[in-house]
């Protein structure tokens, strides 16, 4: 402490004896926000540092013809016009210590956990001289981040600058942290720039850096969200001059700038507010050179050493096109674009293999890395082309070149699912694509088909085999099989022969085990089918087909000439079982079907044996129309007087109807119809009331039921 008092000391003296203490004094002349016009001020340069009465402090950020503006960066209390300001001669410089790494540090040597200086601190120049390019070499070295997909496909090489791009969200700073992660034990120092981020996303970097050990060669330099925007313009040439520092003797620096397009944002409103003229979306006209003389200190150092910069956009809507991006888009050396609906779906990393780049690409890469990266890469995008014309197609619809395709593209996709800080080594991933290659080259050459042998149960315990049973090439989309021999001990003779294919169309797979029951009783020794079983395309295996092992079959073969189905939508009509003790007097005639088309397994019809033969009711008409299905019992009270029988002059059940319900008629209800000798059966009939059911409509009662009890049950 005592020696730096002591040069402090001296050198004011020799500034005294050379006249160097003789500073420029103005006055404040207008405030605006954090900038500030100063008059008087004749003979400051740019980047000048100038103070105001211990108020603040700032620099020369632009020259005027009567006045100079000054960027504050720190404000200790309230400024007014006509406070003096006072020139330094000093370029403003940032400080650093050497003993900041693994800690967060700010432009003015602060450590932000412990909110003190550092004690050994050294001025960094704001901005240097750019290294020229006889003194740069070629970039060739890899510098593995630890992901598959840009180790892989898009090499980052020591001494580049590759772009991260991407919405909000998306895992642009996690793509930074585990490149950081990664780079343990291989000499590299690392620099991490948070521009306008708030304290809590620093200081969960923070934990996360330490929860992996990576603090040990990683310095974290930021500018919070509350601080000056000259603060967060600033920072990140102050990282880059620390960069270079260490550049110079001799170390590969890898430095991550989150994100440009904050800073962006604060160097437009420095320039909006100090009077320049807006361009394009407001920003100033020259906020290219502000990013290219920033990112141009990336490169391979002649003496071994390197700074390679990771720069961070975050766009909106997916519109990598805008103003900043396409800017920072032309000065780096690739980009790496992250996809918001790729990261939706789980992709993790979720790059966008199709818009990122990298323009070095295999010149930075070892040869068996960018044999295979090239070779991925390139079935990766067609796949990717392809997907999207044929991502809603049925895969039974595919050729089977076009199905391989999307096998392969699957399944390098989902090797490329990665998580975070989990980093892979370069043999890993070479390992992890090379057995799958091997494997999606077996399955495309593989032609053989084969049927399993596995033996199949059947409900007796008895095992049936198959024989025997390797398909046939295949000729015109179509599998003839030749033959099936089954092992049944029942049978006389065991061959089944299919004279048509099963199966006459293609697309079709490996029939399955056809099981047999061995207790069923064949009298002849062959069962022919003379017509396919299966006609139709996209049918897949065809399944066992169960026999029923109480059938007795008398009939010597059973041929099936047509089809069982003749009608449409006809099921199987069950049997119509009559009981054996209605009398043959008491039997309903029926005159038409009773069950018409499209009728599906109809119920028993039963007739009360108790019913006098003159009490049965006749039906002139078909009891059940067409379209019925499964009507029920029909029952006739057998205690109703004969003359109280209601006659059905019409069908009860008309057509469509679908099961009726019992028609319950009140016993109660007394008809009342006088008769007159004037009134005719037509208006007798249209005076007697309606009586609705709820199913069927009864009208039209003639006249002479006039007090009649009746009580019917028909279901």
């Amino acid at each position: 402490m005592a020696s730096q008092i002591e040069e402090k000391v001296n050198q004011r003296i020799d500034d005294i004896n050379n006249n160097s203490n003789v500073y420029d004094v103005g006055k404040v002349i207008e405030i605006r926000d954090f900038i500030v016009n100063v008059s008087g001020l004749n003979n400051v340069k740019f980047y000048e540092k100038v103070t105001i009465e211990n108020k603040a402090f700032g620099y020369v950020n632009q020259i005027n013809n009567n006045s100079v503006s000054v960027a504050l960066l720190k404000i200790d209390s309230p400024i007014n016009v006509g406070d003096v300001v006072e020139s330094t001669g000093e370029i403003y410089n940032g400080q650093y210590s050497k003993e900041s790494i693994g800690r967060i540090i700010d432009i003015f040597g602060v450590d932000k956990l412990t909110n003190k200086k550092f004690s050994n601190l050294i001025d960094v120049p704001i901005e240097r001289k750019t290294i020229p390019i006889m003194d740069r070499t070629s970039v060739n070295r890899p510098l593995y981040t630890g992901i598959t997909g840009i180790d892989l496909m898009y090499p980052i090489g020591k001494g580049q600058r590759q772009l991260i791009i991407g919405d909000k969200r998306t895992g642009k700073t996690q793509l930074c942290l585990d490149t950081i992660v990664n780079q343990k034990n291989n000499n590299v120092m690392c620099f991490y720039v948070a521009i306008g981020k708030t304290k809590k996303e620093v200081k969960t970097i923070y934990n996360e850096l330490l929860k992996h050990g990576a603090l040990d060669y990683t310095t974290i330099i930021t500018a919070f969200n509350d601080e000056l925007p000259p603060v967060l313009s600033l920072i990140p040439y102050f990282a880059a001059s620390i960069a270079e520092d260490y550049m110079m003797e001799g170390y590969d620096v890898l430095l991550c700038i989150d994100d440009l397009k904050r800073h962006a944002e604060a160097y437009r409103e420095i320039s909006l507010i100090s009077g320049k003229t807006p361009g394009r979306d407001a920003y100033p006209a020259d906020i290219f050179y502000t990013h290219s003389r920033l990112l141009e200190k990336g490169c391979q150092y002649k003496n071994g050493g390197s700074i390679t910069i990771l720069p961070i956009v975050e766009t909106k809507g997916s519109d990598i096109t805008d103003y900043i991006s396409t800017n920072i888009i032309s000065i780096t050396d690739g980009q790496i674009v992250l996809s918001t609906k790729n990261f939706q779906k789980g992709q993790k990393p979720a790059i966008d293999y199709g818009l990122s780049v990298s323009r070095l690409g295999g010149s930075v890469q070892e040869s068996d890395m960018k044999i295979l990266g090239t070779k991925t890469r390139q079935k990766l995008l067609s796949y990717l082309d392809t997907k999207y014309v044929y991502e809603l197609v049925n895969m039974d619809d595919m050729t089977s070149e076009l199905k391989n395709q999307f096998m392969e593209g699957e399944q390098i996709v989902k090797n490329l699912n990665q998580y975070k800080y989990k980093p892979k080594t370069k043999d890993e991933m070479i390992n992890l694509f090379t057995n799958d290659t091997e494997v999606l080259d077996n399955t495309e050459t593989s032609s053989d088909l084969s049927v399993s042998t596995t033996p199949v149960e059947n409900n007796n315990n008895q095992v049936t085999t198959i024989e025997n049973a390797s398909l046939p090439t295949v000729e015109d989309n179509s599998q003839n099989i030749e033959s099936i021999q089954i092992d049944n001990n029942s049978l006389d003779t065991a061959a089944y022969t299919i004279e048509q294919p099963v199966i006459e169309q293609g697309n079709m797979d490996q029939p399955e085990q056809i099981p047999v029951d061995n207790n069923m009783v064949v009298e002849d020794q062959a069962m022919s089918v003379e017509q396919p079983v299966i006609e139709q395309e996209n049918t897949i295996q065809m399944d066992a087909i169960p026999v029923d092992n109480n059938v007795v079959v008398e009939d010597q073969a059973m041929s099936v000439e047509q089809p069982v189905i003749e009608q449409e939508n006809t099921v199987q009509m069950d049997a119509i079982p009559v009981d054996n003790n209605i009398a043959v007097d008491q039997v309903m005639p029926v005159e038409q079907p009773i069950i018409g088309q499209d009728m599906v397994q109809p119920e028993q019809i039963v007739v009360d044996s108790n019913i006098p033969t003159d009490q049965v009711m006749p039906v002139e008409q078909p009891i059940i129309g067409q379209d019925m299905v499964q009507p029920e019992q029909i029952v006739v009270d057998s205690n109703i007087p004969t003359d109280q029988v209601m006659p059905v002059e019409q069908p009860i059940i008309g057509q469509d109807m679908v099961q009726p319900e019992q028609i319950p008629v009140d016993s109660n209800i007394t008809y009342n119809v006088p008769v007159t000798e004037t009134t005719s059966l037509e208006q007798q009939s249209s005076m007697v009331p309606t009586i609705n059911t709820g199913a069927v409509q009864v009208n039209n009662i003639p006249g002479n039921l006039s007090n009649i009890e009746t009580t019917a049950n028909i279901s």
